[in-house]
């Protein structure tokens, strides 16, 4: 079984004051959560706020992305040892937002992942398509190409410390999410895609997720679908309720898989 995982990207969203409040009011209201991890993903400004909050707790750690090397006259950009130092397990490559605004290439994002791997951090390679995409019959292509690209020179055991999220770009910040068979369809066929890449009991493990409009009210039905693990979740993450109760319902869901 693939637990569920909920991933909350706060993006540039909040001070240290307003991320170290949001980070306590989570972690207080999820206590102990069982059968669903859950992580953080703060701006960089307030990752050490966060992490001292969080400390040794369940909830993990991550970035919102990371340079590929590990030092070098790279003005503005974070390197995989410095989140690492501040206690970041996971590392978001990718993101729609990040190749459209920053112009992040497939290349550039497949040596993001291998260099989240070598520093021990687990890599989310996000991948999605436009509105326009998908209006022309191109999602898989799309994700295809994005997923071939950002996993390229990767063996099995790497595939299998990575997760995936697939997100398709219209429904980012839109309000309109994919409809539960939109995501299994395209969920079944990365899944598809990771049993050629590297092994079928390796695409079993790799935990697949959700990002496009996530909310307390749609988060139930999306995870339900067999092959959504979880669920990378955006505005919804600002405000502690909502992602609680995103938490919470992953958790139902995946305990009733169990059954």
């Amino acid at each position: 079984m693939r637990a569920p995982l909920v991933v909350g990207n706060w993006k540039m969203h909040g001070t240290v004051a307003e991320a170290r409040a949001l980070a306590t009011a989570i972690r207080d209201g999820l206590k102990r959560p069982r059968g669903v991890e859950v992580v953080l993903c703060p701006p960089f400004t307030a990752l050490a706020a966060v992490a001292e909050i969080l400390g040794a707790g369940p909830i993990q750690l991550g970035a919102q992305t990371c340079h590929h090397e590990a030092q070098g006259a790279h003005t503005g950009e974070i390197a995989p040892p410095m989140l690492a130092e501040l206690g970041c397990r996971w590392v978001l490559v990718g993101h729609s937002e990040r190749r459209k605004e920053i112009g992040e290439s497939d290349e550039v994002l497949n040596l993001k992942v291998k260099a989240a791997l070598a520093h021990g951090l687990t890599p989310v390679l996000c991948v999605g398509e436009t509105a326009a995409e998908r209006r022309q019959g191109l999602t898989f292509t799309t994700v295809e190409g994005q997923l071939r690209a950002g996993l390229a020179g990767i063996g099995p055991d790497g595939i299998a410390r990575t997760a995936l999220a697939y997100e398709p770009v219209w429904a980012i910040g839109t309000g309109v999410n994919a409809t539960p068979a939109q995501a299994g369809e395209a969920h079944g066929y990365l899944r598809g895609l990771l049993s050629e890449l590297a092994s079928k009991e390796v695409a079993q493990t790799v935990r697949i997720l959700y990002g496009g409009s996530v909310k307390p009210e749609n988060a139930d039905t999306l995870i339900a679908e067999p092959e959504i693990d979880g669920a990378l979740v955006g505005g919804a993450s600002l405000a502690a309720p909502g992602f609680i109760a995103i938490v919470r319902k992953a958790a139902r869901v995946g305990a009733a898989a169990k059954e």
